[in-house]
Parts: C-alpha cells; sequence; structure tokens
C-alpha cells in the first residue's frame, strides 16, 4: 500500500485529490492534514511515501514545513500551490521539493508526475555504485563520497541526475534526458528547474559553484561531467 499525505487547508481541493486517487491510483492510503502543524506530526508517525505539500497554510508557513519535511530523505515531495512567481518555485525546489505544480493544475497532469515520482520509490532501491574519478555516488543511499573524505547527502533527484550524469561521463546529457529522468516527461519550464538542481548539485559538490569544473554546462544543450571526473 502507497501513503501519500496531503498537507492542505482547502476541504475542496483535499475531496478533489482524494477522488482522483481513489479512481487513478487505487492501492494508495490517503492521509488528510489542514494544518503545518498536524501535517508533520502524521510525517513522523506514518512515515508516507510522497507528500503533497500547499504553501499557503494557516498556520506555519508552507517552506518552513517543507524544510522539516525534507529532514526524510526517502520521503517525495510535491509542493501543489498558488504562488506561481519564479521566485517561489526556485526557493521551493532548493529547499528540496521533488516536483512543484502550480494551481489551478490538471488533474491527469498532477497524477501522471505523482506516479512518476512513486516509480523511483519502490521500497529499497536497487543499489549501484557509481564511480567518477575519486567521487562514488551510492545510489541506494543517495550519498556521494567525496575525495576529501565527505559524506555528501543528495536528494533522491539530486542523486537521480548525478547518476545520469556519471553514467554519460564525458557526454553532454540533453536538458530533454534529464527532464524525462526526473519527470517522466519534458515540458515549458524544466530547462529553469533544472538549472535549480544543478546549482545545488555544484554548491554541495564542487570546491567553487561559482566556476565549476565537475558538472559543466554546456549552454542551448544540457550538462556533462568532463571525462575523469573528480580526482582532487
Amino acid at each position: 500500500m502507497i501513503k501519500i499525505l496531503i498537507i492542505e487547508d482547502d476541504a475542496e481541493i483535499v475531496e478533489y485529490l482524494r477522488l482522483a486517487f481513489q479512481v487513478n491510483i487505487p492501492e494508495v492510503e490517503y492521509i488528510p492534514a489542514r494544518l503545518g502543524a498536524a501535517g508533520l506530526k502524521k510525517a513522523s508517525e506514518e512515515i508516507p511515501d510522497l507528500v503533497i505539500l500547499d504553501l499557503g497554510l494557516p498556520d506555519i508557513d508552507g517552506f518552513e514545513v517543507l524544510k522539516a519535511l525534507r529532514k526524510f530523505q526517502r520521503m517525495l515531495i510535491v509542493v501543489l500551490t498558488a504562488r506561481g512567481d519564479e521566485r517561489d518555485i526556485v526557493k521551493g525546489l532548493e529547499l528540496g521539493a521533488d516536483d512543484y505544480v502550480v494551481k489551478p493544475f490538471r488533474q491527469m497532469e498532477l497524477i501522471a508526475r505523482v506516479r512518476t515520482l512513486l516509480r523511483r520509490q519502490p521500497g529499497i532501491p536497487e543499489r549501484e555504485i557509481l564511480h567518477c574519478g575519486r567521487l562514488v555516488l551510492d545510489t541506494a543511499r543517495n550519498d556521494v563520497s567525496m575525495p576529501d573524505g565527505r559524506q555528501v547527502e543528495l536528494t533522491r533527484t539530486e542523486s537521480l541526475i548525478l547518476a545520469r550524469l556519471i553514467r554519460d561521463c564525458g557526454r553532454v546529457v540533453e536538458h530533454s534526458r534529464l527532464a524525462e529522468i526526473i519527470w517522466g516527461e519534458d515540458y515549458p519550464g524544466s530547462v529553469n528547474a533544472l538549472r535549480v538542481y544543478i546549482g545545488r548539485l555544484r554548491r554541495k559538490l564542487e570546491a567553487d559553484a561559482a566556476s565549476p569544473s565537475l558538472i559543466v554546462s554546456k549552454p542551448g544543450h544540457g550538462y556533462y561531467i568532463p571525462a575523469g571526473g573528480l580526482t582532487g
């Protein structure tokens, strides 16, 4: 049984989502929470597979709830909100949301995105150890062993992106290919969202994120890791 926690104070949207999941993903156990505090409590008790989070909650700012939820490393988070400003989208992704959907939304698009995310969460992920020079990615643990001995924790989305770049080391991975890996399809605005994820990876992995040497951009095309990867 898949557990989905919906933190949303609008009763009509909650019912709309419940019916949508009931019809399209009947194996889902639906857990509602109207307030941010209640949602965090249910998240710690129920450990859902995925959380759908509204940012405009009456008790706690949704971004604060997102930061608290992100401490659960294996929990997928979809922000569903009326805040469609680019700065809010960037902030949501930087705080660790796995996807960001703006209201009003299309039911089947949301369902498709949720299904894509849940395919990443089949229980214990298949483990693969990927090497890029002296950088080592553990795809099950979503962490990276750095040459200086640091262990860097990644979100699931960051791990997926880095894994693809390592597998294609020395070759450019197109924007559309990375979008398909994350969301199941390319969509308008995906390039901007990818830029946020790449920026986060650079800040975690690069000595100087402003002058990246590990994850290199090919403007208008995509990103790549140079052959040889991280050797320092």
